[in-house]
C-alpha cells in the first residue's frame, strides 16, 4: 500500500509506527509524483447565494465590462461605522397600540439622537404591526415605501347571523379588484370618494355563534380596512364593522423580517451608550438597501459613482453589469461595486438595448440615495478640461471659459459656441412675432391706427358724461 507523504513530514508504517520514522527529503518527495497543473476546461464559479442584499446572485447578471479601478472609498453596508450604518439605515417595527405613528417615530428620533425620521405609511392609533421607520439617508426612500401595497389581518364582527359561512367567503371574494371607498369619519385624509385596489383576500376563520371572524387582505397603499368591513356587512344584509387590525406586510418587509419592539430599541441604545457594544444596535437597525432587493439592478464603476451623485445620467460606458428584465421606464436601483444604493432611477433602455449598444443614456435618476464626494470626483479630468482651465488661469478665457480677446486661435478653432443656436431660435421667435403684428396692421379692423381714434372717442364720450350732470345742475 502505497502512501502520500508531505515535505518534511515523517513516514510512518503500518507495522511499527513508533519504531521507524524516517523524515522524507523534500527532492526525493518530488520525484515521487509529477506537480503540475492539468488543463481542465471547467471554469470556476463564484456562488454568489448567499451574498447579503443587493449583491446577491452578482454572478448570475450580465456583465458589459469587467475592466475599471476599484477606489479605496466607500464601504460595504453592514461594515461601515455605526455612526454611518445607523444614518443610513431603517427600522421594522413593531407598533403598540394607542400612540400614533408620528409618535412612536418621534420617539425613535430621540431616542437614538438623530436628525431625520420618517415612516413608510400612517397607522391608526389603535392599529399595530408592521411600521417601516427610515433614519436620515434613508429617508429618501420614504415616498416608494408609502406607495407600496400592504397586507393586513383584521377581526371584524357581523351585527346579525348569517345563514352559512359559504356566504362570508363568498362575500370577501366579490371585495377584490377596484373598489369605490370613502375613508371614515375619523380619518387623517380628505372624506372623498376613492378608488383603491384589492390584490386578494382570505377567510381565515369565522366563529358563527358570536359572529366574529378574522380575515387577510393584500391590498394597494391608502385602502381603509374599516371601510371594507363596513362593505362586507351591508353585502350580506346584516351590517358589520372592525374590531381590531394589525399590518404584517409593508412593501416587502413583514413580520418575519426582523420585527422588532421599542424596547428592543431602546435597549440596543443603551447597550451601545454604557458598553460601546454594536451587534445589538446592529440587528436592530437595517440597511436601506434591504428595502431596494426587489428593485432591478445595475452595476456602475467606481469612477462614475460622485458623477451620478451630482445629478448626471447614466451611460453605457460606466455600466459593468445589469439585470435581465429590465423594461422602458420602470424604477431601477444604481448600485456599487461594493454593493451600496447610489439612486433610483427611471430605464431609459431595455436589457437588450443595453447588450446591443455602445454609448448612449441607460437610465435618468429619479431620487439620489448617496451623500455626495462619498467617492472622489473623476470628471473634468481629461486633456480639453485640463487644458481650459489652464487658460482660465492664464486670463486667455473668461471665468466662465468663453473666448475673449487674448484667447489663442488654435483654441477658436475648435471651440463650439453652444448658445448660438439659442440666440437663432430666439431671432425667429421675434420674426414671427413681426409678422403677426405686421398680419394684424393689414386686417382694417385690427390697425393701429383706428385703434387710438376709438380710444379717443371713448375718452371724449366719457368726459361729455361727467360734464352733462353739471349743466343740468347749473
Amino acid at each position: 500500500m502505497t502512501e502520500v507523504m508531505q515535505p518534511g513530514a515523517e513516514v510512518v508504517s503500518e507495522k511499527k509506527k513508533k519504531k521507524n520514522k524516517e523524515v522524507v527529503d523534500l527532492g526525493s518527495f518530488q520525484k515521487m509524483r509529477d506537480f503540475k497543473i492539468e488543463p481542465s476546461e471547467s471554469v470556476t464559479k463564484l456562488d454568489t447565494a448567499y451574498w447579503p442584499l443587493l449583491l446577491k446572485n452578482f454572478d448570475r447578471l450580465n456583465v458589459r465590462t469587467n475592466h475599471y479601478t476599484p477606489l479605496p472609498f466607500g464601504h460595504s453596508p453592514l461594515k461601515g461605522p455605526i455612526s454611518d450604518y445607523v444614518k443610513s439605515g431603517f427600522i421594522n417595527v413593531d407598533k403598540p397600540s394607542n400612540p400614533s405613528s408620528h409618535e412612536v417615530v418621534s420617539w425613535i428620533k430621540r431616542i437614538l439622537k438623530v436628525e431625520k425620521t420618517g415612516h413608510s405609511g400612517t397607522l391608526d392609533p389603535k392599529v399595530t404591526g408592521c411600521l417601516i421607520v427610515c433614519i436620515d439617508r434613508a429617508t429618501r426612500l420614504v415616498k416608494s415605501q408609502q406607495n407600496a401595497g400592504k397586507e393586513y389581518v383584521a377581526v371584524f364582527s357581523l351585527h346579525s347571523a348569517v345563514e352559512n359561512l359559504d356566504k362570508v367567503i363568498q362575500g370577501l371574494e366579490k371585495l377584490r379588484g377596484a373598489l369605490f371607498q370613502r375613508p371614515p369619519l375619523i380619518s387623517a385624509v380628505k372624506r372623498q370618494l376613492r378608488v383603491r385596489t384589492v390584490y386578494d383576500s382570505k377567510l381565515l376563520d369565522f366563529d358563527q355563534e358570536r359572529n366574529i371572524g378574522i380575515f387577510w387582505v393584500s391590498c394597494e397603499a391608502g385602502s381603509y380596512i374599516r371601510t371594507m368591513c363596513v362593505h362586507l356587512g351591508l353585502m350580506l344584509g346584516v351590517g358589520g364593522q372592525m374590531i381590531e387590525l394589525r399590518r404584517v406586510r409593508s412593501g416587502i418587509q413583514g413580520e418575519q423580517e426582523g420585527l422588532v419592539t421599542m424596547h428592543d430599541i431602546l435597549d440596543a441604545q443603551w447597550v451601545y451608550e454604557n458598553h460601546k457594544d454594536e451587534s445589538y444596535l446592529r440587528r436592530v437597525i437595517k440597511p436601506l438597501e434591504g428595502l431596494l432587493i426587489s428593485h432591478k439592478r445595475i452595476f456602475i464603476k467606481d469612477s462614475a459613482v460622485n458623477a451620478v451623485c451630482y445629478g448626471a445620467k447614466v451611460l453605457i460606458p460606466g455600466i459593468l453589469r445589469y439585470e435581465d428584465g429590465i423594461e422602458l421606464d420602470q424604477e431601477i436601483v444604481i448600485v456599487t461595486a461594493k454593493g451600496e444604493a447610489v439612486a433610483l432611477a427611471i430605464a431609459l433602455m431595455t436589457t437588450s438595448t443595453i447588450a446591443s449598444c455602445d454609448h448612449g443614456v441607460a437610465a435618468k435618476l429619479k431620487r439620489v440615495i448617496m451623500e455626495r464626494d462619498t467617492y472622489p470626483r473623476k470628471w473634468g479630468l481629461g486633456p480639453k478640461a485640463s487644458k481650459k482651465k489652464q487658460l482660465i488661469q492664464e486670463g486667455k478665457l473668461d471665468k466662465y471659459g468663453k473666448p475673449n480677446e487674448n484667447t489663442p486661435s488654435e483654441w477658436l478653432n475648435s471651440y463650439v459656441d453652444y448658445q448660438v443656436k439659442k440666440e437663432a431660435e430666439n431671432g425667429e421667435e421675434q420674426n414671427r412675432k413681426r409678422t403677426a403684428s405686421t398680419a394684424n396692421a393689414d386686417d382694417p379692423n385690427n390697425s393701429i391706427e383706428i385703434k387710438s381714434e376709438k380710444k379717443k372717442n371713448r375718452a371724449m364720450d366719457t368726459e361729455a358724461a361727467e360734464v352733462a350732470p353739471g349743466r343740468n345742475g347749473v
